[in-house]
């Protein structure tokens, strides 16, 4: 990062990188996430394929099965999509954030279909992750297909990410995603802004940030691949869970032992 840079992200908690992939890159990942999208190829071992909860529910009978699937979770073992996550240019991004020692710790693609309600509450991503300094834990969110705010672009809250974890719970809506947690009491902040991104355009954020997103209020899709990082130096909190069967796994200099990298 420039100094520039590197003043914004400390002031605001994210930094968005115009096309940083370019149109190839973007053309392969959304190849493979088409055939798994359509049922053409069967999903590898650990991937985690979602459905909408309008359509678990059956109030919305979509026209495709791509209409049906919310998001992807956990492509550690998809060989395409991998390639986004060990990519030579996006590590170089990710290590002025979280030093040298680079550890993968969560894949997923986000499919946000039409036609249903698919909001994502403000939230902090520190939630999900039971182990710190977050300083030393990055998300990385990369527009495969234009987002604006009609087809429900990411929102943030600059500056949240100097704040505590807050509380979160499901919010008091009729249709929430499972997982899709807000933070208690924050509601529709006035401060957030709107991040509409062009294909490979790239945004890094803090795991305190607060952020969400809307609605799809258009006749397409709002697709995206995103991947979070964290130093193998990271700690387990003392009383915190561990991370699921999610595999850590180190892309960048040295493990600790004692660390996150090879934990379960």
């Amino acid at each position: 990062m420039n100094p520039e840079q590197r003043d914004g992200y400390a002031k605001n908690g994210y930094l968005v990188v115009r096309g940083l992939f370019g149109g190839e890159e973007i053309a392969r990942w959304l190849e493979r996430l088409a055939e798994l999208l359509g049922g053409d190829a069967p999903p590898p071992p650990g991937m985690l394929v979602m459905r909408d909860v309008m359509v678990a529910k059956g109030v919305v009978a979509p026209d495709s099965r791509a209409k049906a699937i919310a998001k992807i979770q956990d492509f550690e073992n998809d060989a395409v999509l991998w390639s986004y996550v060990e990519h030579a240019r996006l590590l170089d991004c990710v290590e002025e954030f979280v030093g040298p020692d680079v550890a993968s710790i969560h894949t997923m693609l986000i499919n946000k279909p039409p036609d249903v309600d698919g909001r994502h509450p403000l939230h902090q991503d520190l939630l999900y992750f039971p182990f710190r300094p977050a300083e030393r834990i990055i998300a990385t969110w990369t527009a495969l297909e234009r987002c604006t705010r009609e087809n429900g672009c990411l929102a943030v809250v600059p500056g949240t990410q100097r704040g505590e974890l807050l509380r979160h719970a499901n919010p008091d809506w009729e249709f929430v995603n499972g997982g899709y947690f807000g933070a208690v009491g924050v509601g529709a902040h006035p401060d957030r802004v709107h991040l509409e991104m062009e294909p490979g355009d790239t945004v890094f954020f803090h795991p305190l940030l607060l952020h969400g997103s809307g609605r799809n209020r258009s006749a397409g899709f709002r697709r995206a691949i995103s991947a979070h990082y964290a130093s193998a130096a990271c700690r387990y909190l003392a009383d915190g869970h561990r991370h699921g069967s999610r595999p850590f796994r180190l892309l960048r200099g040295n493990a600790d032992r004692e660390g996150i990298v090879g934990v379960r």
